[in-house]
């Protein structure tokens, strides 16, 4: 499914981001929402070499898993008018040129009570993405993106962001794999600088 054809007859339009996108929209919104979305989890098991690693050493960034039982907390920003037009082509080359994403819409569930879900586009990496490593434990992961950077920065950058807003703007939420990985990743950093 592209892009262009969920807009077509929308004036606005919702886009669910779940890693770098919490902090780092880079694109004009009108608003944004801090909420859910069910069916999928959370996991490192896409590779990235553009942004937080190379060819030779692929970074690991998330992607969506399906699972029935599973929520996935995140930022809804909703964009309008020609906001539309500009994220979705500036989205287009982060995540689907440079990334390997390919684009669903799914019911997102704004934070707080009294609230209804509303349709979002989101960017998910698939299996068979070249790009995509699958699943490792929390401690090879951590090691990798301990010791991968790309053209934006360091991958633990993403992954200790990702894991800050979890915590400042999730703080009901436990992300047992983001945490597990934060933490293999930090032991591998402290042994580094140990080492030094």
């Amino acid at each position: 499914m592209k892009p262009q054809d969920i807009v077509a007859a929308k004036s606005s339009l919702w886009i669910f981001g779940y890693g770098s996108l919490v902090w780092k929209p880079d694109f004009k919104y009108r608003r944004s929402q801090v909420g859910y979305i069910q069916g999928y989890k959370r996991r490192f098991w896409h590779g990235d070499n553009f942004h937080r690693g190379n060819d030779e050493s692929p970074g690991r960034v998330v992607t969506l898993i399906e699972d029935d039982d599973a929520t996935t907390w995140g930022v809804a920003f909703e964009v309008s008018g020609s906001q539309l037009e500009e994220s979705l082509k500036y989205l287009t080359v982060r995540e689907t040129v440079r990334g390997g994403y390919v684009t669903k819409m799914v019911d997102f569930f704004p934070d707080g009570e009294d609230r209804f879900p509303v349709q979002a586009l989101v960017y998910i990496a698939t299996t068979d993405n070249p790009l995509y490593l699958g699943p490792a434990s929390p401690e090879e992961i951590g090691a990798q993106i301990a010791a991968c950077r790309g053209n934006t920065g360091h991958n633990l950058e993403y992954l200790l962001r990702l894991a800050e807003f979890m915590r400042s703007s999730c703080p009901q939420v436990e992300d047992h794999h983001l945490f597990a990985v934060e933490t293999a990743a930090l032991t591998v950093v402290s042994y580094l600088l140990a080492a030094q």
